[in-house]
C-alpha cells in the first residue's frame, strides 16, 4: 500500500483565494459573538439603572469615558452589520440573490450600510448630547 499523502482535512487559506464572501461570513460570526458579549454590558447598565443613583452614575461614567464609547461604537457597528448580513441570509433563504454579482453587491451593501448606519446613529447621539 502506498504511503498516504499529507492532505488538508478541510479547505484552508492555501487552497482558496480570499474573497468578500468569506470575509463577510467570518465577520458575521464575529459580530454575533460581540453582540452576545455586549449583553453583559447591557445587563450591567440595566442593573445600575434599577439600583441606586450612585451605581447609575458609576455606570454612566464608565460608558462615557473614551474606552467605553469606543466599545459602544464597536457594538453599534456589530449590531448593524449582523442585522444587514442576517437580512442578506433571509433573502437567500427565499431564493433571491444567488448570482455572483448579486452576492458581491449585497455583501458590499451590507458592509457599507453598517458603516453608514453606525455613523448616522452616532451623529444623532452626538447632536442630542450637545443640546
Amino acid at each position: 500500500m502506498p504511503p498516504a499523502r499529507a492532505r488538508p482535512l478541510s479547505p484552508h487559506f492555501q487552497v482558496y483565494r480570499w474573497q468578500i464572501g468569506s470575509t463577510l461570513s467570518i465577520l458575521h460570526r464575529i459580530t454575533g459573538l460581540l453582540l452576545a458579549a455586549g449583553l453583559f454590558a447591557l445587563s450591567y447598565w440595566l442593573a445600575a439603572l434599577a439600583g441606586d443613583a450612585a451605581g447609575y452614575r458609576a455606570a454612566t461614567r464608565w460608558f462615557a469615558n473614551p474606552l467605553g464609547r469606543l466599545i459602544l461604537l464597536g457594538w453599534t457597528f456589530a449590531f448593524f452589520f449582523h442585522l444587514l448580513c442576517g437580512l442578506r441570509h433571509l433573502l437567500w433563504d427565499i431564493g433571491l440573490g444567488f448570482g455572483r454579482s448579486e452576492r458581491r453587491a449585497s455583501g458590499w451593501l451590507a458592509a457599507a450600510g453598517a458603516c453608514a448606519l453606525t455613523v448616522g446613529v452616532w451623529s444623532l447621539l452626538w447632536h442630542f448630547e450637545r443640546l
